[in-house]
């Protein structure tokens, strides 16, 4: 690779660096392959083979889609700790987007659930390491201060709902017409276009991508091999003995996440580090993490719950032709394009007088809640009976919901963070969603397409409960944020 230019002071991409047009390319292709594969993943596990799937039970299949979604959200703090300790962000990049192609190549032509086990591990992995990565090196394209940064960082955005939204479309009519196969196959061959064009655009990123910000005495890198080794080898043990399967992995994970939620929160709260004041901080963030668990936990079952009533329940018929499952999952990329710049500009219009951050976060798990009501007027139309019209209705409630908590609860927890735990709080953000996004799949198994009213009253009720119970915190919490708005 050549040396590289100064990032910060190009201006070739419209007024922006060169670099921005690479990140916004490997991330719309990363997220197209992402969001396609996720699109048939749960009906590839539960249709019969007759039809081209593994025939695994519709209640273990969403589990194990609750428990992928899940390890990507916690891979994306591994992803950050190579990035600061081992490689930099842009190197941990690169070879993430490597280790994704290489899962969608695995679901594509690998046989049955030996394809799924590898694929979704690298896939999984691979994202978890561009997720975060992606976004610092976005970040590094700018000098302190420079005022083209939010611009740049729309852009980027832009780039991540473009891919979410043309992934499921094409991978759906693939898979429709030619196979699951093909649709993993076409989702493989997305990332490879994005890690081609990256490749070719690297040059463009600049010295400070590459930085590795708080480095690994070689002394220690030896240790740190021989932990990861032993992780790996204990994994398989444990699946290959039988410990871990199919229908328990979505509680395993979810086991896992909240073990090192703990461990985090007590490792950051006993510190001698710490003063009074950022402990206090800290306290006030755990009823936050609680309630954002709580909203991905229904949020994410757009690619577990929602996937089975698309399939089983919605009326797909467009004039005489049928669409495909996946497409379903295009309606709230289309949702956040059109809606995030009114939100932000509303926000903005507000300016102090918006709501606090412990406010946003009540309106954002009561609406999710009030989204799963919804679903309730539906509940006896029968097989495939339900309206296109208004399951696009109720995802466009999951989109405003989504906008009132899910862009502020980083930014939460960088505000919130000990100066010395700055990265620990952002990975315990990262955590709540890997718990909720594994509690989607938990929750999903218990769903019956023809028994629904139990299962979407009790949970979004549910939902608006945790929502009512922060809300009558929020004074609580305010004291202890210390300031913090």
């Amino acid at each position: 690779m050549s040396t590289p230019i100064d990032a910060q002071a190009d201006t070739r991409f419209f007024g922006h660096p060169r670099g921005l047009a690479n990140l916004f390319g490997v991330e719309m292709w990363e997220r197209f392959s992402f969001y396609g594969m996720q699109g048939i993943l749960a009906i590839y596990l539960y249709y019969q083979v007759d039809k081209g799937g593994l025939g695994i039970d519709r209640s273990a299949a969403l589990g194990i889609v609750g428990a992928y979604g899940g390890t990507v959200y916690l891979a994306t703090v591994v992803g950050a700790w190579i990035a600061d300790r081992l490689l930099g962000s842009e190197r941990t990049l690169f070879y993430s987007a490597i280790v994704v192609m290489i899962g969608h190549i695995a679901l594509a032509v690998l046989p049955g659930l030996t394809g799924v086990g590898v694929g979704l591990a690298c896939v999984a992995l691979g994202s978890g390491g561009l997720k975060g990565n992606a976004t610092s090196v976005v970040g590094t394209l700018y000098a302190e201060g420079d005022q083209r940064r939010d611009a740049g960082f729309t852009i980027f955005y832009m780039g991540i709902n473009l891919g979410g939204f043309i992934g499921p479309l094409l991978t759906g009519l693939a898979q429709q017409n030619g196979g699951f196969h093909l649709g993993f196959g076409l989702a493989a061959i997305g990332m490879a276009l994005g890690l081609i064009q990256y490749t070719i655009g690297r040059k463009n990123l600049g010295a400070k991508a590459s930085e590795v910000p708080n480095p690994l005495p070689s002394t220690q890198r030896t240790l740190v091999i021989g932990v990861a080794v032993v992780i790996i080898a204990a994994i398989a043990a444990l699946i290959m003995s039988g410990v871990v399967t199919p229908d328990n992995l979505a509680d395993v994970v979810v086991y896992v996440v909240v073990a090192i939620s703990v461990v985090y929160f007590v490792a950051i709260l006993t510190s001698k580090k710490i003063t009074s004041e950022e402990r206090s901080r800290v306290l006030s963030f755990i009823p936050m993490y609680i309630a954002s668990a709580a909203f991905f936990s229904l949020y994410q079952q757009q690619a577990t719950v929602v996937s089975v009533y698309s399939d089983q329940r919605l009326d797909r018929d467009l004039f005489g032709w049928t669409m495909p499952v996946s497409w379903v999952n295009s309606i709230n990329p289309v949702f956040i394009i059109v809606f995030a710049p009114v939100v932000a500009a509303i926000w903005t219009k507000l300016g102090p007088k918006q709501p606090s951050t412990p406010m946003k976060f009540v309106l954002g798990t009561v609406l999710m809640g009030a989204a799963f009501l919804l679903f309730l007027p539906m509940a006896h139309t029968g097989a495939n009976g339900s309206p296109l019209i208004a399951l696009a209705g109720i995802l466009l409630v999951f989109t405003i919901a989504e906008l009132m908590l899910s862009p502020v609860g980083l930014s939460l927890a960088t505000k919130l963070a000990p100066k010395v735990f700055r990265t620990q709080m952002v990975a315990l953000n990262f955590l709540s969603v890997s718990l909720g996004t594994a509690m989607s799949g938990k929750l999903a198994q218990s769903y019956d397409p023809k028994d629904e009213v139990p299962y979407f009253s009790i949970i979004g009720g549910t939902a608006i409960v945790v929502g009512v119970v922060l809300l009558a915190l929020i004074p609580f919490i305010r004291k202890l944020m210390r300031g913090v708005h």
